[in-house]
């Protein structure tokens, strides 16, 4: 068969017109229109039924501004999630093994150590693994701290064991508090100078490379 004239773009814009609804109910984004600064212009196609067919030329592909009526509606208050939300980023594993603090020694402090402030301590506590924060206790001295939810009482037995090792070689010892049962809290800061030093922050890191997989509550098993 010869081969089909091609369709002129008005006459496409009618046929198709009407999959798109009139949007006189709500009113046009044009007002969001974006600058002519380089990036993109909004333009709107009149078509035959009387309806607007919004074509964003060179835009962005998938989004657009929200219309008034949804602005009013308050919509995102519904949406989840909270802007002061902290995200993590995890690097990969293997740069622990060149700059983590898991891999560094636990030295003596010198004389005259001044305590960590806390914004710095919060930041290598982000350094040593997820879980561990930074408290204050009733004298207002900092201390870092992680808790552990294991299988039973031995496994809590066992986790103190495996964390007195790690303690034992580096000459550091936290403070261990096994509670519930099964709920032990690894408590760490540097008697010497009553507070945070980088050597809480490592034997911290080091803990948190202790496999416990072993220790940890079994998984109910979900048969749906």
């Amino acid at each position: 068969p010869p081969p089909m004239a091609p369709i002129p773009l008005s006459q496409m814009l009618r046929t198709h017109a009407t999959a798109y609804a009139p949007r006189s109910a709500l009113p046009h984004p044009r007002s969001h229109a974006r600058s002519s600064q380089g990036r993109s212009s909004r333009h709107v196609v009149r078509a035959g039924d009387g309806g607007n067919i919004d074509m964003n030329i060179g835009g962005d592909i998938g989004a657009r501004d929200p219309y008034a009526a949804e602005v009013e509606s308050n919509f995102a208050s519904n949406v989840l999630g909270n802007a002061d939300t902290e995200h993590i980023v995890k690097p990969p594993e293997k740069i622990n093994e060149i700059v983590g603090l898991a891999i560094r020694k636990c030295v003596p402090c010198e004389a005259g150590a001044e305590p960590l402030e806390l914004t710095e301590a919060n930041k290598m506590a982000r350094q040593a693994g997820v879980g561990w924060a930074v408290t204050e206790d009733a004298e207002g001295k900092l201390r870092v701290r992680q808790k552990y939810k294991l299988r039973n009482f031995e496994a809590g037995l066992e986790m103190m064991r495996r964390v007195g090792e790690i303690a034992e070689a580096e000459n550091h010892h936290p403070d261990l508090h096994l509670e519930q049962w099964n709920e032990l809290t690894v408590e760490i800061f540097t008697h010497k100078i009553g507070g945070l030093h980088e050597n809480d922050f490592i034997l911290a890191a080091k803990i948190e490379k202790i496999d416990i997989s072993d220790l940890l509550p079994k998984k109910k098993q979900k048969f749906w």
